[in-house]
Formats: C-alpha cells, structure tokens, sequence
C-alpha cells in the first residue's frame, strides 16, 4: 500500500482494532497515522532521546500504552483528535521491551498489561487504575516479548537468558520452561490452538504445543536474526520479520511459506490489523503497510 516516513528507525509498530489508524514508535516518541490516507494526524512525545520499544493499542481504540527505554509506560487517550497523556506507569526497571494486554473480563473490571522488563521481571499493571498488580520473577536476562493465551489463563514469556517460560496467571507461577540454544527475541501465541511459534538469535523460527513438545517444527528460511513475530487474528497463518530485511508469512503451525517480501532495510517490528487485512512493518526510518489479498 506504501510507506509512513517516521524520519527515525521504527522499533514498534501497531494497528488499531478497527484499523483505521497506525502507531509507530521511535526515538523520543509515537506518531499516529490515518491507515487510508497515510497521513500523520498526531505525534505523542514520551521519552526525549531514547526509543520506544513497544505500543499496544487497548479495547476499544480510545487508549494505548507505549513503552521503552525508560523507567515508565504512558497511558495515552487518542479516541479525541487531540491526544493527551492519562497517566505515567512507573517501576523500578530501565525499560520495557515488549508488552501484551488482557482485556477486561466479569471478574477482572480493567484491562490488564503485561510488560516485559530490562531486569527479567513481568510486570503486571491494572490499567484502569494504574496500579501495579504483582511482577513475575523468572528470566535470568531481560525479558524481551510476551503474549496472553486465548483463553487468558496462561501467559508465554521469553528472554535474553535462552528461554521461554509458561506461566499460570491464576496461581501467580511459572508451569513451564524451555530452553533454546539462541536469546528469545520474539513469541506469539495462536490465538486458535495452544501452539506457540519463537524467534531466535538465530535464523530459526521455532512452533511447538507447550502439552506435546514433541509435535515441534523447525522453520529456517531466514538468513538472520527473528526479531519480531505475529499472529493473524482467525490463527491460520503468522509473519516473521529478521535482521535480513524480511517479512515472511507462513501457514500454522508446520509453516509452508505462503509469502515472502524484502526491504531495504532490518525489520524490527510487525503487526496484523484484527480483521487479517493489513500488515504493518517497522524499519529504517519508515513503516510500510501492506493489504492482503486473498
């Protein structure tokens, strides 16, 4: 569809639920683009010279959360025309690599937010009322992306210690562990099975069932770094992005490559609109949209 010139490098990217704007992140801050015309509609200043590494947009499209090289993540509204910040989510961490949202339920009132954090911790964060819930202490390394099983009882982890870890967020506690031999970069849950897919330090993409680990695949067509991941929303396919300039899609779990792109530059980040449409890609000072046709 084309490009969003952002004038420094992307590391987040993200597409509203209904997918008429995009986010993407960068040094000192977020812009917010109209996904039709491409045109910036708004900039969301957070950090002054560092970047930000993660943006997640909540139900209902009125807010986001934006995270990064920092101690805190910002609450923005942008369901006004003129965004403003909410509130300031402040820990005892360096930063915040990744996040993922849990939306509100009948026994859990806000939307909840899971942040993966420079010192290996998962901070939890009652949104709604900027509270700080309780931190999940496990990864030996910082911990660099994350994603909420479909049925929001468990939540996958992975880390610069080598490992993917598996928690049960009814009992607060680690249930699984599995190590790789490469630092985990990016992970997705399937939103349609309990199959997980990891990008390594490597040029692997490795999908697995954490209840049947034996039912595992092997996905090498990358020549470089995974460093981001994503599933579309009905769980029939995912995309990968490396450090060798690549946007791959590939048909879950046992991943036959349905389609392959290049670009001039390392991808650092992805995401897919909800209703499968859309693809959004973070680079070298620019994001690029594609539509999908099927």
């Amino acid at each position: 569809v084309g490009n969003l010139e952002h004038s420094e490098v992307v590391c987040a990217v993200a597409i509203s639920n209904n997918s008429q704007h995009i986010f993407t992140g960068g040094k000192g801050g977020v812009k917010m683009w109209d996904l039709n015309s491409r045109n910036k509609v708004a900039d969301l200043p957070c950090l002054e010279d560092t970047y930000i590494r993660s943006c997640k947009v909540l139900p209902g499209d009125r807010k986001i959360l934006v995270g990064g090289e920092c101690d805190s993540l910002f609450l923005w509204d942008v369901g006004n025309g003129a965004p403003r910040i909410l509130g300031e989510l402040k820990s005892e961490t360096a930063a915040c690599y990744a996040m993922a949202i849990a939306p509100a339920t009948a026994r859990q009132r806000s939307p909840i937010c899971f942040a993966c954090c420079s010192n290996g911790n998962i901070n939890v964060w009652d949104v709604h009322n900027q509270v700080l819930i309780r931190s999940f202490k496990g990864h030996d390394e910082g911990a660099s992306c994350v994603d909420v099983f479909s049925d929001g009882s468990k939540l996958a982890t992975g880390g610069l210690d080598r490992c993917v870890r598996v928690w049960d967020l009814a009992e607060d506690s680690e249930i699984l562990q599995y190590p790789f031999e490469h630092k985990v970069f990016a992970l997705g849950v399937s939103p349609t099975s309990n199959f997980l897919a990891v990008g390594l330090k490597s040029n692997y993409v490795e999908v697995f069932d954490p209840k049947h680990t034996q039912r595992a695949y092997r996905l090498v067509l990358h020549e470089n770094w995974v460093l981001s991941l994503k599933f579309s929303s009905r769980g029939r396919w995912f995309t990968t992005t490396g450090k060798d300039k690549m946007l791959m899609s590939w048909r879950a779990p046992y991943g036959a490559c349905l389609f392959q792109k290049r670009q001039s530059d390392s991808i650092l980040s992805c995401d897919i609109s909800l209703d499968d449409r859309y693809i959004v890609t973070g680079s070298e000072k620019r994001a690029t949209v594609y539509e999908l046709q099927y």
